[in-house]
């Protein structure tokens, strides 16, 4: 079985702060989408056939950040690069690029929304 990973989501308070940050960071895309029940997202920009799952931020009266639960990893070219990004995006960074031996690099932050999530590279 291939990983089985298929879509996530990542709650915000303020689902356009939160947009300006994974764009500063990650230079993505993304596609606003409404929901039922008064949610909101934006779609990670790409697409099923594409490497990595799809996800999207969401905003709904479901959705909460947290810092203490899951961590969803962002590939990188170079964690270093991303993780200077941070804080001037606003998020606050909780560690730097860090060796984690054969498996590469990782970093974590805190997202302006309060969400931990965390950068890998191989280099």
């Amino acid at each position: 079985m291939n990983n089985p990973i298929t879509w996530f989501e990542i709650a915000a308070i303020d689902l356009e702060r939160a947009k300006v940050f994974y764009t500063a960071v990650f230079n993505i895309n993304f596609e606003y989408i409404e929901m039922p029940d008064d949610t909101k997202m934006y779609m990670f920009d790409g697409t099923p056939e594409a490497p990595g799952a799809m996800g999207a931020l969401i905003h709904g009266k479901e959705n909460t950040p947290n810092r203490d639960g899951t961590i969803i990893y962002f590939q990188c070219e170079d964690v270093a690069i991303e993780a200077g990004k941070v804080e001037a995006a606003g998020g606050k960074l909780l560690f730097p690029k860090t060796s984690i031996g054969e498996f590469g690099f990782i970093s974590q932050l805190i997202d302006t929304e309060g969400n931990r999530i965390g950068l890998h590279s191989n280099a």
